[in-house]
């Protein structure tokens, strides 16, 4: 087992109406939120409302900033940011699912850090040293953004999707009613099912190291969300299910699944060029490459691929080699079962042989970074992955 930190701060505050409760937990951290969200869903649902009454009855001012986008954008969170200023905020609260608790992470470090520029905050070329307390109203299981260290945005101007992990990332309070998922439409909640499940296979399948206790904590995590996810996509009113697959979202990326092993996210890099190049849906960009990745690379960890196998999927054949390729086919039918592309061409794109080379430096950072922990993968091994998984 590796060392580890685990540090997850996020007071979670989960069930049936907790939205109600919004306004004494942002008490504890701010006077005046902005509220941010996406297109407007938030608003049609009455959940705004019922929010924005909750913070007024804690004697909180606020303000709404909507228009987070699906892949959320740098110049979307550089208006946030001034709004945030004009308005005195000292809290950000996002109202949604990842794009828009990611949308005010990234609103909140800039805005304490008015004279710094947001891109290079988040390239790291300048350091991240404050932020201001973000909290979330969350409304579908997917990103686990209420509770992680990370968030993406995408620069638009550049063509590129990049992320950032820091402790300032991590929400100071979550509000998670289950019931908001119920009214999702389809694709959504197969699209952030999956997103559970990737954030917990981009730390499990990391050959030689021991690690029993996160594994059993993983391989549940996932048998959980497996059997749950399919009974929401085809029933999202069982509110037991769509429980289990909210408080799953939650733990598969708190880093709680990571410790003692720590993560890849080689996968998230393959999906993140595709969604900034395709505006694919994120889920969607993961499930298209998951299953050519994990044959690409399944030979330098066949015995963690074969535990997944027998503990996750059941498989009962003996040998590895055979039981993890079983393992790998299981999962891809999994996807495609809840109406997710496994391939690029399921996406609705045809990218061209010159696009398959332009996605694999994109994923690699121009070949000057190399992917997963299982082998090394310059741009010349995901150009193959993505070729593989054209379908």
């Amino acid at each position: 087992m590796e060392n580890f930190k685990l540090y997850t701060p996020t007071e979670v505050v989960f069930g049936r109406g907790v939205e109600e409760n919004t306004g004494e937990t942002a008490a504890k951290y701010g006077r005046k939120a902005l509220l941010v969200f996406g297109k407007g869903s938030v608003i049609k649902s009455g959940l705004l409302e019922r929010v924005e009454k909750s913070l007024a009855a804690a004697g909180l001012e606020y303000k709404e900033f909507g228009g987070a986008k699906p892949n959320p954008t740098l110049a979307h969170a550089e208006e946030g940011i001034k709004e945030a200023l004009l308005f005195g905020a000292d809290i950000i609260i996002g109202i949604g699912g990842g794009s828009a608790i990611d949308t005010a992470k990234a609103i909140a470090h800039g805005t304490a850090n008015k004279d710094q520029n947001l891109w290079e905050l988040w390239t790291k070329k300048v350091p991240l040293t404050k932020s201001l307390p973000v909290g979330a109203v969350l409304t579908i299981a997917a990103a686990g953004s209420e509770m992680s260290d990370s968030a993406v945005l995408t620069n638009e101007a550049i063509g590129k999707k990049a992320g950032i992990n820091t402790d300032f990332n991590r929400c100071r309070f979550a509000i998670v009613n289950p019931e908001l998922g119920m009214t999702l439409p389809k694709n959504q909640l197969s699209a952030g099912v999956t997103d559970i499940c990737m954030h917990t296979m981009e730390r499990y399948f990391i050959p030689g190291i021991k690690c029993d206790m996160t594994d059993e904590i993983a391989e549940g995590l996932l048998r959980t969300v497996i059997k749950n996810g399919k009974i929401i996509v085809e029933n999202p009113s069982d509110y037991d299910a769509m429980c289990e697959v909210f408080w799953a979202s939650s733990l598969s990326h708190n880093n709680l699944t990571e410790v003692g092993r720590g993560k890849d996210f080689s996968v998230h890099k393959l999906g993140h060029a595709l969604s900034a190049r395709y505006d694919s849906t994120h889920g969607a960009s993961l499930s298209a490459v998951w299953g050519s990745w994990a044959k690409e690379l399944y030979l330098g960890a066949t015995d963690r691929f074969a535990r997944f196998a027998r503990k996750v999927w059941n498989v009962t054949e003996e040998d590895d080699t055979k039981a993890a390729l079983e393992g790998i086919e299981k999962t891809v039918d999994f996807f495609r079962s809840i109406g997710m592309p496994t391939s690029i061409k399921e996406l609705g794109v045809n990218p061209t042989d010159e696009d398959l080379k332009a996605l694999s430096l994109d994923a690699t950072m121009n070949d000057t970074v190399k992917l997963s922990r299982i082998r090394p993968l310059d741009a010349a091994a995901v150009e193959k992955i993505y070729r593989d998984a054209l379908g």
